[in-house]
């Protein structure tokens, strides 16, 4: 339920609805807004009176929140929500920010390989597993704590931020140590402890759609990380498990706009594991700035026929940068501008 202010509504109005939701045994959140102020009430059982909060000075109009999840929806915030990150970048505005790397981190020469080879094209955040879950327990899982630590060597060296994945509630605060963003992958959208434990973190967190998952249970992982206190959520599209062998994954790119319609937070698309083949991620990419994505996660390796995860559908250095020269004409005819990298 949101309690919507009238544009006049005095600061002790608006602490007046605060009080007499706590007081219905409920939790308030006040979002302040650009012409007037919302509270939402947090914990609708279906047994709210709203006859006690309409009538409270400078209240407008209760609207009820009729989707399953509630923070995340449109709803509940009509404006988008727009991540704020380090140096001034932004992901949810006007901006298009590129995150690219390599899969996984391999070695201190490869990470910082991609990290120069991925600045210069004009990425602005480093990807790569220090974590990785494979779905053989033979693959490489990652260099781990080492990883992270050769993570944050890269941007000192690049000035890139960081993208990485946690992939167990216990390894949330060890990479929220060094990760500009925590990345949630698709095989645990739906871990519910991990997504309480980044939801306490103070950092964004990048949630990766599940293999086989509906965008409604996508935004009700997103609505885990709110209810524990993180508002800056990044929702990303990466392919789900469809019948057809001729790619790894369904890109789904309908779900780009369909989240915008749905919810006011970003989605960035990644069409490296949404298709699974080299020659398929540029054209998809492209697509998906055309779609409206707020971003691109793209694998890149220096080596990728030397690559220990994911080789086939990494793009090298030089596919890399056509790719971003492609996806800043895209963006400049929609209206938007293709993040650049900031001066180091």
């Amino acid at each position: 339920m949101l309690i919507v202010m009238q544009h006049n509504a005095t600061p002790e109005e608006i602490r007046g609805v605060i009080a007499q939701i706590e007081d219905m045994g409920y939790q308030a959140r006040p979002m302040p807004g650009r012409q007037r102020t919302a509270v939402g009430l947090v914990g609708n059982d279906g047994k709210v009176d709203a006859g006690r909060l309409s009538a409270l000075p400078g209240v407008l109009e209760i609207i009820h929140v009729t989707q399953p999840y509630k923070q995340v929806s449109r709803e509940w915030s009509p404006e988008n929500t727009v991540i704020r990150l380090s140096g001034g970048l932004t992901i949810g505005g006007g901006e298009i920010a590129v995150m690219a790397g390599p899969c996984s981190v391999e070695s201190e020469k490869q990470i910082l390989e991609a990290a120069h080879a991925v600045r210069d094209a004009g990425a602005v955040i480093l990807r790569g597993g220090a974590f990785k879950p494979r779905t053989s327990p033979y693959s490489f899982q990652g260099l781990g704590k080492k990883g992270l630590q050769l993570l944050a060597r890269a941007r000192e060296e690049t000035g890139l931020l960081i993208v990485t994945e946690a992939i167990d509630s216990e390894g949330v605060d060890l990479v929220a140590e060094v990760a500009d963003i925590i990345q949630i992958g698709a095989r645990n959208m739906q871990n519910y402890s991990l997504l309480k434990a980044a939801g306490r973190a103070k950092k964004p967190v990048l949630l990766k759609r599940g293999l086989a998952a509906t965008i409604t249970e996508l935004l009700l992982s997103a609505e885990y990380l709110f209810a524990e206190g993180n508002r800056q959520v990044i929702l990303c599209e990466r392919g789900i498990r469809g019948f057809d062998p001729a790619t790894r994954n369904v890109f789904d790119l309908t779900a780009i706009p369909v989240v915008h319609k749905l919810s006011h937070l970003p989605i960035v698309a990644d069409p490296s594991h949404g298709t699974g083949l080299r020659d398929k991620v540029t054209p998809m990419a492209r697509a998906a700035i055309a779609a409206g994505a707020d971003g691109l996660l793209i694998e890149v390796h220096p080596h990728p026929e030397r690559a220990l995860s994911d080789g086939a559908q990494s793009l090298n250095p030089e596919q890399f940068s056509e790719l971003m020269n492609q996806c800043r004409a895209i963006a400049e005819v929609i209206g938007r501008h293709v993040a650049a990298p900031a001066e180091v």
